[in-house]
């Protein structure tokens, strides 16, 4: 225990009494409040060492309301929210927090975050975002998957370091990329796009650095490349992994001198942008195979941002259908309900396009629909049509299924124990697999969800040898 003390502000007393447990060898006074009132009045009297607050308090915002509250800039501020949107990171940041964790969160986070906090002072506060950046950027959802896109996203707001957006087609790599722009330093500035596959190999350098008048044949006057058209802001590199080799070693000297010269120039100019680059390829495994530079590998990849496929996010399924609805309507298209069954038909398929298929196929829905509630059958057509006569089954019949195949083979082998506790032990496993991984391996909340205790969570993880770090 040490001397410091811990101000929590959190009105749900069933977690502050669980927070004030777990801290309690951590500090020397834990202090606990319910509302930004008392928050106040305890400030007014006492010095914090640090700050936990909730978002969603009874008489306002944890995070809007606490540069008011008269505390020191320096005291680190760590933010707990059940809200999990971008919008709700972002503004964590803006006012400088130490660390923003989304609840449900592992207690063992939250320790390591309060040592680490308490061992370092507060950063400064990062520019507060403007009104047109304090929204979702387009980004929907509130998965764990998507935790830490978020997290990541509010961290670059105050610097400009480059990043690497990876993930599957269709995922939504320049969504985030728009959304790093518009968070981050440079949000005043332009936004430009390219896509490195969609370039011939030898117009490549004349479309990133512009080129001059007479520079190749066609080249009837002089054109600003897209470095020069990003200027004060963000270069946004879509598909890097498709670049050719010859280019890319012309954009890693660019990268590490911050200038660059036109196609036909010879002077200098500065290449004032923050550089994301995206792709749905293995980039390692192009590196491995000596398909693109190591060094501008390392040069790109200073931040990565993993994109999670919308098969790992199904619960997010819904609030996407109703936002691009919403989009829809504004561009004219009919608004629909979705039928109960209808939406869990969307949620069990597996979206091998993502989420821009997702918003193709809710667009064709709200078309085709004769009726105002999207239903089972017209789903089904629509999913057919777009996944090539793919079969959509149910999951009890593929579990089913599954069994029957498995049973199968184990029947015509001689195995020890009983066919039953195997498969007891497989479906078992897999169970607190899926849950683990739902929770980001929060045993606690895993526990609450199967509805046992945490000591014989941890006793069936240490039979079944599951270790929860590497679910």
């Amino acid at each position: 225990m040490n001397g410091k003390t811990i101000l929590l502000v959190e009105d749900d007393p069933t977690i502050a009494l669980i927070i004030r447990e777990t801290l309690a060898e951590e500090c020397g006074v834990f202090a606990s409040v319910a509302s930004v009132a008392e928050r106040n009045a305890w400030l007014a009297a006492h010095s914090p060492d640090l700050i936990i607050t909730d978002v969603v308090l009874p008489d306002g915002d944890g995070i809007d309301s606490l540069p008011g509250a008269g505390v020191d800039p320096q005291v680190p501020v760590i933010v707990l929210s059940a809200q999990n949107t971008l919008d709700t990171a972002v503004r964590a940041t803006g006012i400088g927090s130490y660390d923003y964790l989304p609840k449900p969160f592992d207690l063992e986070d939250l320790i390591a975050s309060v040592r680490a906090a308490l061992g370092r002072r507060r950063a400064e506060p990062a520019a507060a975002p403007d009104s047109a950046a304090a929204d979702s950027h387009g980004l929907v959802g509130r998965a764990p998957a998507m935790q830490a896109v978020y997290r990541t996203i509010a961290r670059l707001a105050s610097n400009d370091l480059a990043v690497l957006i990876l993930g599957e087609s269709g995922t939504g790599k320049e969504v985030v990329a728009r959304a790093i722009h518009a968070t981050g330093l440079r949000r005043g500035g332009p936004f430009v796009a390219i896509n490195m596959a969609a370039i011939p190999r030898e117009l490549i350098e004349a479309e990133l650095f512009g080129h001059e008048k007479g520079a190749f044949t066609g080249a009837h006057s002089r054109s600003a490349g897209r470095f020069e058209q990003a200027a004060g802001g963000t270069l946004f590199l879509d598909e890097i992994g498709d670049m050719p080799l010859e280019a890319q070693t012309r954009l890693l000297r660019v990268l590490q001198s911050n200038e660059y010269s036109t196609v036909g120039g010879s002077q200098a100019l500065r290449a004032d942008v923050r550089v994301v680059a995206a792709t749905h390829r293995d980039i390692r495994g192009l590196v491995a195979d000596g398909r693109f530079r190591e060094d501008l590998f390392y040069r790109l990849n200073v931040i990565p941002v993993t994109l999670p496929p919308l098969r790992d996010r199904r619960s997010d399924i819904a609030a996407l259908v109703r936002h691009f609805v919403d989009s829809g309507r504004v561009s004219g298209l009919p608004d629909r309900q979705f039928a109960p069954a209808a939406m869990q038909m969307l949620e069990r398929y597996d979206w091998p396009g993502n989420v821009r298929e997702l918003g193709n196929v809710v667009q064709r829905l709200a078309v085709l629909s004769r009726d105002t509630t999207v239903a089972v059958r017209d789903v089904e057509a629509v999913l057919h049509e777009s996944a090539g006569a793919v079969s959509i089954v149910a999951p009890e019949d593929a579990i089913a299924r599954a069994i029957d195949d498995w049973a199968r083979e184990e029947l015509a082998s001689d195995h020890d124990g009983t066919i039953h506790e195997r498969l007891q032990a497989i479906v078992e496993a897999a169970l607190l697999r899926r849950v683990l991984r739902d929770v980001r391996g929060n045993q606690l909340e895993a526990a609450r969800r199967l509805g046992i205790n945490r000591n014989t969570l941890r006793k069936r993880l240490g039979q079944l040898d599951i270790d929860p770090a590497r679910v």
